[in-house]
Formats: structure tokens, C-alpha cells, sequence
């Protein structure tokens, strides 16, 4: 882990990375890839250490409320994140600028900040986006080796629909040839189920890969599938878009299923609702101000 002293936080669309790097140790990781041009090892965490300072001054200058977005490229709630309290500060400051968020982890440390999502939530909208992606406990421990499980993040979903937290699952990616099984779909669609999820982003079967992450998944399944590396390479060779065999009628119980539970499915629709700011005190302040 290091420190950096960052000139800006926010992006255009307002996401923030207050890390940059990861420890959670999962194979097919985009974010590896060298067009990020990360130039230390992507274990070696590095820390935004005005990250709360900046946020504030983002949110001061803003003339409209908004969503803000945090985990699209490192996960807000690595290790580090349990003594930093970084992600903590900046909800604080979210909450406290009458703010939204859109939050994307694989982590339960999340659960740490249920009274700060509760309170964004009552004023507008915190939604919990998590990435489920292998149903099997012991495969998921070896494709996302150093965060918690499948099932305990199933677990953290139900937490937030008894909080009244609404949350969206990435799933994403899957694996050809290792989980991109019906048993594994079927598996994290009834979690999905289960947790009354608003909406599942899928963009299909499969995963990226790209100079960087490519030859660290390589590595790894030569470690944990002797023998697969030789079958990506023959099927795809040096393919971005690595498609499953099977996506076709995958996607077709992926549509079905989320159209007989009332699960949005439109990648579209999801983003918009990720992205939608709402108003809740609104309402009630007409309300008030019409007595």
C-alpha cells in the first residue's frame, strides 16, 4: 500500500476511485489491464489520501444533487478500507451534501456502512450494486480467492432488502469451460431471487481480456486448470470479447427468469436507474408546506 496526493476525484459522470490497485485476488480482473497504465504492482494499493477532501470540494461546487458512483474500477472496500475508513468519510460527506450513491463492491465490509446507506436511502437513493459471479462455494474460492464468498454475499443482499436498501447484481463475467453452466446460472439467479434485487446487469456469457489481464488469468488457470490456458488460446487467440459456447441458451434462461420475477434486465434500464437522482424529501415537503 501507498499514498498518492490526487488533483481531482469525480469523473465526468461522477464516479469516484478512491483506491486504485486491488487485493481481493480475482483472476479475470480488467482492471490489471495496461491501458490503465498503473505503474506499480496492482497489489501494491494505492491510497488517495485527500480523497474526502476532494469529494467535499466536488460536492460543494455542484449545482444539482446527483448519484454518486464508486467500485466500477477497484472495489471500495478492500482490506485497507477497515483501517482507513475512507469510503466511510466519503458517504459521510454524501450523506451530509444531501447526495445519492450507487455503491459496487464484492465485499461484506459494506456492512460496516448500513447506517450511513440507511440514511443517504431515506433521503434519496443509496443502491448496493454486488458482483455474483460462481455459485459454487469452493470454485468462487478460487477465482475470487481473497474476499468473501458467493453465499456471504448473497447474504449481505438479503441484509439490505430487510433495510430497505435496493441493490442491483453484476454478473459478471463468467467463465467458458469452468462456470458457465446452467446449475451456476440457475444458483445465482435464486440468490438473486431470494434478495428481491431490482435489477441484474449481464452484458453475456463470457469475459474481456486484454494485454495486462490476459496473461495473469492465463497464469492462473495454468495454477488452478492444467491444461485450459491451451483451450482459450486455440478457441479465442487473442480475442477482447471472449464469448461463452453456451451463451445463447444461457441468455435465454438469464431473460426468462428475470421476466417471470419482475427483475429488470436491460443493461440500459439499470444504468439509468444507477444514474437516476431521487428526490424523497420532496413529496414531503409539499406536503408539509400545503397544510
Amino acid at each position: 500500500m501507498h499514498e498518492k496526493e490526487a488533483k481531482s476525484l469525480l469523473s465526468s459522470e461522477n464516479g469516484m476511485n478512491i483506491y486504485r490497485g486491488c487485493t481481493h485476488g480475482c483472476i479475470y480482473c480488467d482492471s490489471r489491464s495496461r491501458c490503465y497504465q498503473m505503474d506499480f504492482p496492482f497489489e501494491d494499493v494505492e491510497v488517495k489520501v485527500n480523497a474526502p477532501q476532494l469529494l467535499e470540494r466536488a460536492l460543494r461546487s455542484k449545482r444539482k444533487k446527483c448519484m454518486i458512483g464508486t467500485g466500477a474500477m477497484t472495489d471500495p472496500y478492500m482490506h485497507c478500507e477497515e483501517k482507513l475508513e475512507h469510503m466511510r468519510k466519503c458517504l459521510e460527506l454524501i450523506d451530509r451534501y444531501g447526495f445519492g450513491v450507487a455503491v459496487q463492491t464484492k465485499s461484506d465490509r459494506i456492512l460496516r456502512d448500513l447506517d450511513l446507506l440507511k440514511r443517504i436511502n431515506e433521503k434519496t437513493k443509496a443502491v448496493v450494486q454486488m458482483t455474483l459471479t460462481t455459485y459454487d462455494e469452493e470454485l468462487c474460492k478460487i477465482i475470487e480467492p481473497n474476499v468473501c464468498t458467493t453465499k456471504r454475499r448473497a447474504e449481505v443482499l438479503n441484509i439490505m432488502r430487510d433495510n430497505g436498501i435496493p441493490t442491483v447484481v453484476w454478473l459478471d463475467p463468467v467463465l467458458p469451460f469452468i462456470n458457465d453452466t446452467e446449475e451456476n446460472l440457475r444458483g445465482i439467479l435464486s440468490y438473486c431471487e431470494k434478495a428481491k434485487v431490482h435489477g441484474i446487469i449481464c452484458f453475456g456469457m463470457g469475459l474481456t481480456l486484454r494485454e495486462g489481464n490476459r496473461e495473469y488469468f492465463y497464469q492462473k488457470l495454468d495454477q488452478h486448470f492444467p491444461g485450459m490456458k491451451e483451450k482459450y488460446k486455440q478457441r479465442y487467440g487473442l480475442s477482447y470479447e471472449v464469448s461463452s459456447p453456451h451463451n445463447k441458451e444461457l441468455m435465454k434462461i438469464f431473460y426468462s427468469f428475470c421476466k417471470e420475477h419482475g427483475i429488470e434486465s436491460s443493461v440500459d434500464k439499470n444504468f439509468a436507474y444507477l444514474h437516476a437522482f431521487e428526490d424523497k424529501l420532496a413529496g414531503v415537503q409539499m406536503s408539509l408546506f400545503s397544510m
